[in-house]
């Protein structure tokens, strides 16, 4: 019912930027929130950044004035613009759709930050 295409990963040098997208299709109502995740390779996935049910915008304290999670919501498009890029950063991102009793993932997208 919900599709989530992420695009915009790819290979960039520590302290560099980029911005990925995520595009979402099929039944978008109601209460809901958008946001991304990361996994890199032998860890858990974590929180980067999502908007809460109320719109407020939450990150994590890794990416905490580097990062910054945006929407367009006539396009169901939510953005992660990433500066200050670091090595740590490096990981698939998802996007996730949560509704109270569903979660929708996107594949995910390389992000790769070389020192």
């Amino acid at each position: 019912q919900v599709q989530l295409v992420e695009s915009g990963g790819g290979l960039v040098q520590s302290g560099g930027s980029l911005r990925l997208s995520c595009a979402a299709s099929g039944s978008i109502f109601g209460i809901y929130s958008m946001g991304w995740y990361r996994q890199a390779p032998g860890k858990q996935r974590e929180l980067v950044a999502r908007f809460s049910y109320d719109g407020t915008p939450n990150y994590a304290d890794s990416v905490k004035g580097r990062f910054t999670i945006s929407r367009d919501n006539a396009k169901k498009t939510v953005y992660l613009q990433m500066n200050s890029l670091k090595p740590e950063d490096t990981a698939v991102y998802y996007c996730n759709l949560a509704r109270p009793s569903l979660n929708y993932w996107g594949l995910g997208t390389q992000v790769t930050v070389s020192s």
